[in-house]
């Protein structure tokens, strides 16, 4: 059986990304959609495994070839899913995280109906705020930005099937784990390997 694509979406700031890195360590056969983007590297962001960053002509290229299960214009940047990544994981029967913003998850969303869609919520914009200007990778005008289109941001988590508030990495990490898990025994799921159980219970009247 294919694996599910979780949809992970949250405000710039709000954590996603250190809870995913955490989930891909603690839950096996779960993969990771690596994103293009036109933006530059972050310090400390490796080409392929945080993203495949790319030029602007590449990634037009891209949409040319319909390429991209959704693209969309981030903060000034494009940002793009690559239909062939996240087929590639599902087809070997992991299930694939797709880390994305708000707007992109709605695409993806209308396209994948049957998508895991989880929310990242803050605790407040106070800790958004303070996490942002920790991260120290943006500049003023960027911050302001990212801080302004939070408010809109964290408005759409009605359009998600969990919300997994992010106070305590630990408990996040736990409460995010949980619902890949869970999702994983959902009967409908689980077709193959009960039919196989209920054969030798058929087979054991013999």
């Amino acid at each position: 059986m294919k694996g599910n694509l979780i949809i992970i979406s949250s405000p710039s700031g709000g954590g996603k990304g250190t809870l995913i890195k955490e989930v891909l360590d603690a839950v096996p056969d779960l993969g990771y959609s690596v994103s293009l983007t036109t933006r530059a590297p972050r310090f400390g962001e490796e080409d392929g495994r945080h993203y495949h960053f790319v030029s602007k002509e590449e990634f037009e290229r891209e949409i040319a070839e319909n390429g991209f299960l959704e693209y969309a214009e981030v903060h000034g940047n494009l940002y793009g899913t690559s239909k062939k990544e996240i087929d590639r994981i599902t087809s070997e029967g992991s299930d694939v995280i797709l880390e994305i913003d708000v707007q992109g998850a709605a695409i993806v969303m209308e396209k994948v109906p049957d998508a895991i869609t989880i929310f990242i919520l803050p605790p407040s914009f106070e800790t958004l705020r303070a996490r942002l200007i920790a991260r120290a990778t943006e500049g003023s005008s960027d911050l302001d930005l990212r801080l302004r289109n939070s408010r809109y941001e964290v408005a759409q988590y009605s359009r998600f099937q969990y919300v997994v508030v992010n106070d305590d990495l630990g408990m996040a990490l736990r409460n995010l784990a949980s619902v890949i898990i869970a999702q994983r025994q959902l009967r409908d799921r689980q077709t193959e390997a009960i039919q196989g159980i209920l054969d030798s219970f058929e087979r054991s009247k013999t």
